[in-house]
């Protein structure tokens, strides 16, 4: 009977093309390689055989016309090289796929890249007994994975006592709209976390009630109650604008303008107000385009920058959303000056004559020379000071500092304007922020209201806490008061009702906690400003234990974003994801695919 058996697996093992390459040796229970003579132990298994085969005779293996492979056990075929295709353990495999999974989120790179024949075998060269999984198969792991790290995310924001969130409006490739929103705050170790939350599609004809609507959805998914959001921060565009108002409408939530994109409009439009210096910045492009466009010119400038012993650097092509992109277009362009006249000089550049049209004018360089050294101090520190120290010889660059000047003070007059009905959220975080605590751009008398205005929230904050701490002992006081007397008890009538005693002890903690904060406050205002070159959340790190109650405010305030950069700077691959390879993508999966890259670091 057990004859039988063996004689029946031996059938069933000659089936397959491994025998070919091998000899049985039924006494001996072993098979020998045709090749090289090698006895093998066999126990009704092709295994060994393959991999000898793959070890010492790959060569033989991949002249075969069929594969090895004994495809009626695994039912894989051979990998790219034409090797059999070996199992890997269950474990290894998963390590593998979850890896390449990683890799394809963190570098942004399509899911259609496993079905790449190149890296198909590069995977296979590196392990060949992987077999890469469908596509499909990534495209579920990929869901599976963006549940996991939203739930994870869920936790993260449930720690946080306040978010502030970041919002704009992106265009994929495939020209459809999408509303990124990303969410920003202070965490217990005093570091500022930004974390994606959406990539959602808005429709064609979006109004600004459709990207409120998709505010208040994104923090509802993620379990964020609408008075732990404290601001908006978002840019210019109308329907954003007008989103942010309902939102304040609704649940209070500060909006606060992104303060590059203010700045942008108001250098932006007082460009465009002097005809010559419009003309001139256009003139630059032009010509920056040229380069851009030709790689004749492009190779010829940088063997111009060769031979002048320069750097090897590429112009700069401004871009109308960002006013120092002009300061960077003209700065480049001006560093290049010699490099490019050299290469227009050259007829292969700029054939029929057009080195006249394309060069600009001697004046057109003073001009720009001159945009550059108003543009500049816009990147640093005491703007208005370092504008005014510089003197100029054109009208237009004289005229464009004056109106850029007046237009910025009354921006900013307006963005740290004192609301005593309402708190201005900007210029509580400014009061909060110890680099800017003396608020010296403010009159003295407001000045003190925003100090009051602190003081009171201050107040306020522990006032919350202690309610909490009570609505928290309000189960054991009910359960005290069952065993309590029904009637007024002896003790009682001599010395008073519990309850009156209660609400003296109050107005005693009332004014303790308020002369507390009091001097709380008075002691923060009354230290010297720290160093704008230093972090001001570091300092409070250092500092929470003095100004306890403070402190809680700064991580809420401090916590909302000046501008869209953080935002920017974490959906900074989102194009990438809907490229014109990735255009197939459904918004479902651009928002999964968005999430996962901006929040890698919760994988």
């Amino acid at each position: 009977m057990a004859e039988s058996q063996t004689e029946r697996a031996h059938k069933r093992q000659r089936m397959s093309k491994v025998w070919d390459h091998f000899k049985l040796k039924k006494e001996d229970r072993k098979v020998q390689c045709v090749y090289c003579n090698a006895e093998l132990a066999f126990h009704n298994s092709t295994s060994v055989m393959i991999q000898h085969l793959t070890r010492k005779h790959p060569v033989k293996v991949n002249s075969s016309s069929t594969s090895v492979a004994d495809t009626s056990a695994s039912q894989r075929p051979p990998d790219c090289f034409g090797r059999p295709a070996l199992s890997c353990t269950v474990e290894e495999a998963a390590l593998l796929t979850d890896s390449i999974l990683k890799m394809l989120v963190t570098d942004m790179r399509p899911l259609s890249m496993v079905e790449d024949e190149g890296f198909k075998k590069m995977i296979s060269a590196f392990n060949p007994k992987y077999s890469m999984p469908a596509r499909s198969h990534f495209t579920s792991l990929m869901e599976k994975k963006h549940q996991q790290i939203t739930e994870k995310l869920k936790t993260v924001l449930q720690d946080t006592e306040s978010v502030a969130l970041t919002t704009d409006v992106w265009t994929s490739v495939a020209t459809e709209s999408y509303l990124r929103v990303a969410c920003h705050f202070v965490g217990e170790d005093w570091q500022m976390k930004s974390f994606s939350l959406t990539t959602g599609p808005l429709k064609e004809n979006h109004t600004a009630a459709d990207i409120a609507d998709l505010l208040e959805e994104t923090t509802d998914k993620f379990h964020i109650p609408f008075p732990k959001v404290k601001a908006v921060v978002h840019d210019n565009g109308a329907s954003v604008v007008a989103a942010a108002a309902i939102l304040k409408e609704r649940h209070g939530w500060a909006s606060v303008r992104c303060s590059g994109y203010v700045l942008n409009s108001v250098v932006q439009s007082t460009l465009k107000n002097s005809q010559t210096i419009a003309n001139c910045v256009a003139s630059a492009r032009t010509l920056v385009e040229h380069f851009k466009k030709s790689e004749v010119a492009c190779a010829k400038l940088q063997e111009m920058q060769k031979q002048m012993g320069m750097p090897l650097l590429m112009l700069i092509r401004d871009v109308s959303t960002r006013w120092n992109g002009t300061y960077h277009m003209l700065s480049r362009l001006l560093g290049q000056r010699w490099p490019v006249a050299a290469s227009l000089s050259d007829l292969a550049v700029s054939p029929n004559g057009k080195q006249l049209h394309l060069d600009l004018k001697q004046e057109q360089w003073n001009l720009s020379e001159e945009l550059t050294r108003v543009l500049g101090p816009f990147l640093v520190h005491n703007l208005k000071k370092a504008t005014l120290s510089s003197t100029f010889e054109s009208d237009s660059v004289k005229e464009f500092q004056a109106q850029v000047i007046e237009q910025i003070a009354e921006r900013w007059q307006k963005l740290f304007s004192f609301h005593p009905e309402a708190p201005n959220t900007v210029l509580l975080a400014a009061a909060l922020d110890p680099r800017f605590r003396k608020l010296k751009f403010l009159p003295a008398e407001d000045v003190f209201k925003v100090q009051s205005q602190i003081q009171s929230m201050a107040l306020a904050v522990i006032k919350e806490e202690r309610q909490s701490n009570e609505s928290g002992n309000q189960a054991a006081a009910t359960l005290e008061s069952r065993f309590a007397p029904k009637d007024g008890s002896f003790t009682n009538t001599i010395l008073g009702s519990s309850s009156d005693s209660d609400n003296s002890d109050e107005e005693v903690e009332d004014k303790q906690q308020s002369h507390t904060v009091q001097k709380e406050v008075l002691q923060y205002f009354g230290e010297l400003p720290l160093s704008k070159k230093d972090n001001p959340l570091l300092w409070w790190r250092t500092n929470a234990t003095r100004y306890p109650t403070l402190a809680k405010l700064a991580k809420s305030f401090l916590g909302i974003p000046a501008t869209l950069t953080p935002s920017e700077r974490l959906f900074f691959a989102t194009g990438n994801i809907a490229s014109r390879r990735r255009a197939v993508l459904s918004s479902e999966h651009v928002d999964m695919l968005t999430f996962l890259h901006c929040n890698h670091g919760l994988l």
